[in-house]
């Protein structure tokens, strides 16, 4: 059987670079839960923005589910994330 391990991690904490996983990984996925206040939930490798989500202002709306295409988005050195003030109620990223 061909391919490989998926893993999940999740944090809660607002504020910024808070590790998701330490070392080299692709990012395959993630599930963004909105909070009432729209905000931004930042991916960061190291101190390197990869890419920038905002989110509604309404918990209503949902959650954001992506699935990144092919090999997903690789992070060199590690997989954070910043949640701006209140900008999601939680963060889901699925990695190898």
């Amino acid at each position: 059987m061909a391919g490989s391990d998926i893993q999940a991690n999740s944090t809660t904490t607002q504020g910024s670079n808070v590790a998701l996983h330490g070392g080299s990984t692709r990012l395959k996925g993630f599930i963004i839960t909105p909070s009432a206040t729209a905000g931004t939930v930042t991916f960061v490798d190291d101190a390197t923005t990869k890419f920038t989500i905002t989110t509604g202002a309404s918990a209503d709306s949902g959650p954001i589910n992506i699935s990144l295409p092919d090999e997903g988005v690789k992070f060199d050195t590690n997989l954070k994330v910043n949640i701006s003030a209140n900008g999601a109620s939680s963060v889901t990223a699925f990695f190898a």
